[in-house]
């Protein structure tokens, strides 16, 4: 395994800047925290075994019979969890987390595999370390204009269920407007004015056991002249994202540190690619490390004061699963 020179993205942020003024193309990641940043050529990130797919859809081929056996948290300790949470959302230091766990799996496919044939759009392989195959944009800059995609909202596809349930749950309601006004304060960080041009779509997203709805909202604004292709400056401005922590940022995260109890490393980061006029980036979400010949599959949910206990981690194991 290749030791990836890492980097903060303060560190970052600046070389980025630069590139970004020049119309420089280049491709990035970033961990949750920001501690941890690669970015440099596409050609680079190939020689480091970092390897990017935005869009793509290809023929997944015939993989044979797939194994996927997962281990989740048992319940009662989820729920130790949740109540941390709900105690820090009744005292009002929160309007919204996003309570995450380590899910041990089983699969007799290698993440080289999962790489090659999950369908995603935004697909990252590390080698020997990783795969992500992330349902959810992060930004999208293209002259001028940004864009954000705020994606809050799970609901499984089954003929019980419709997409406009995920409308007019009360909680999912709250949840989703929590993080669109979380996202359009982000926004005006560096940009003006801000607006909402699409609120609440639905998208069905494929798994190899049962599809999900996901919810998200489309928010725009024009970047501000002193940012304007300073795409460092800009991700400094914007992380960690607000979809996959909650509001407000700063005292949600300290809760997620408390409640949580491990390291969420590049899961909840971000990953990118600019090609010189246009920057794409996705969440690193449906996340699979390799921890020596064990994976571990990262997820989990936004908590409400609203939020069923039982029906949250539902949806932590639903989000477990192989888009194949």
């Amino acid at each position: 395994m290749k030791d990836i020179p890492f980097i903060s993205l303060d560190q970052a942020a600046l070389g980025m800047d630069q590139w970004g003024v020049e119309g420089r193309p280049f491709v990035f990641i970033c961990d949750y925290l920001g501690e941890n940043v690669w970015w440099g050529t596409e050609e680079d990130a190939r020689k480091w075994g970092i390897i990017f797919e935005f869009n793509q859809k290809q023929s997944t081929g015939y993989l044979g019979e797939i194994q996927f056996d997962k281990y989740p948290i048992s319940y009662k300790d989820y729920l130790q969890k949740f109540n941390q949470v709900q105690s820090g959302l009744k005292r009002g230091d929160s309007f919204l987390v996003n309570l995450t766990f380590p899910t041990p799996i089983q699969t007799n496919l290698s993440i080289e595999e999962i790489f090659l044939h999950a369908q995603a759009k935004y697909k990252l392989l590390i080698q020997d370390q990783l795969v992500v195959f992330s349902p959810e944009p992060f930004i999208h800059i293209e002259n001028n204009k940004i864009q954000a995609f705020p994606m809050k909202g799970t609901l499984a596809v089954n003929e019980k269920n419709r997409p406009d349930d995920l409308r007019i749950d009360a909680k999912e309601q709250a949840e989703h407007a929590t993080i669109v006004d979380l996202i359009r304060n982000d926004i005006c960080r560096v940009a003006y004015p801000i607006q909402v041009e699409k609120y609440q779509y639905i998208e069905q997203v494929k798994t190899h056991s049962q599809d999900l709805w996901q919810m998200s909202s489309l928010i725009s604004g024009e970047i501000m002249p002193e940012f304007k292709n300073k795409l460092g400056s800009i991700l400094k401005a914007l992380l960690p994202a607000g979809s996959i922590t909650g509001a407000p940022k700063a005292a949600t995260m300290d809760i997620i540190k408390k409640s949580e109890g491990y390291e969420r490393g590049f899961y909840t980061g971000i990953m990118g690619k600019y090609d010189g006029t246009t920057l794409d980036s996705g969440v690193l979400i449906r996340f699979i490390e390799q921890i020596e010949e064990n994976l571990v599959f990262k997820s989990g949910g936004g908590i409400t004061v609203f939020s069923d206990p039982e029906k949250e981690y539902l949806e932590l194991i639903q989000k477990v699963y192989l888009p194949i």
